[in-house]
C-alpha cells in the first residue's frame, strides 16, 4: 500500500468518525425531544381524564326538578359552577376569587335572576 492510499484511508476514517459523532448528537437530540413529547402526552392524558371525571360528576348531579327549582341553561350552569368553585361571575368582580366563599348578590342575580 502506497503512502497516498494510507492518507486517503485515514482521511476516510476521520470523515466517518465526524459523521458518526453528528449522528449520535442528532439521536440524542431526538431522544430528548421524544421524552418531552411523551411527558407532555402523559400530562394531557391525566388532564383529559380529570376533565372527563368532572364532566361525569356534573352530568350525574341530581335534578332540581323535583324540588320545584328552575332549570338553568347550560351557560348559567357554567356560571353556577364557577360561582360554586369560589369565583365571582358578576360584572363588578368577574373572575376574582370570593373571599371565604361569601355570597354575592350580583352573582346570584346573574345566575338565578330572571332576564
Amino acid at each position: 500500500m502506497n503512502p497516498v492510499d494510507k492518507k486517503t484511508l485515514y482521511d476516510s476514517f476521520t470523515t466517518l468518525e465526524g459523521d458518526l459523532q453528528k449522528t449520535v448528537q442528532q439521536i440524542q437530540r431526538l431522544q430528548k425531544e421524544m421524552a418531552e413529547i411523551v411527558e407532555r402526552n402523559a400530562e394531557l392524558e391525566i388532564e383529559n381524564r380529570h376533565l372527563r371525571e368532572h364532566l361525569q360528576e356534573i352530568q350525574k348531579a341530581p335534578d332540581d326538578k323535583s324540588t320545584g327549582a328552575v332549570e338553568l341553561s347550560k351557560s348559567k350552569l357554567n356560571l353556577e359552577n364557577l360561582y360554586e368553585e369560589g369565583f365571582h361571575v358578576c360584572a363588578m368582580f368577574y373572575g376574582q376569587r370570593r373571599i371565604d366563599d361569601e355570597a354575592c348578590a350580583f352573582c346570584l342575580d346573574i345566575i338565578y335572576g330572571e332576564r
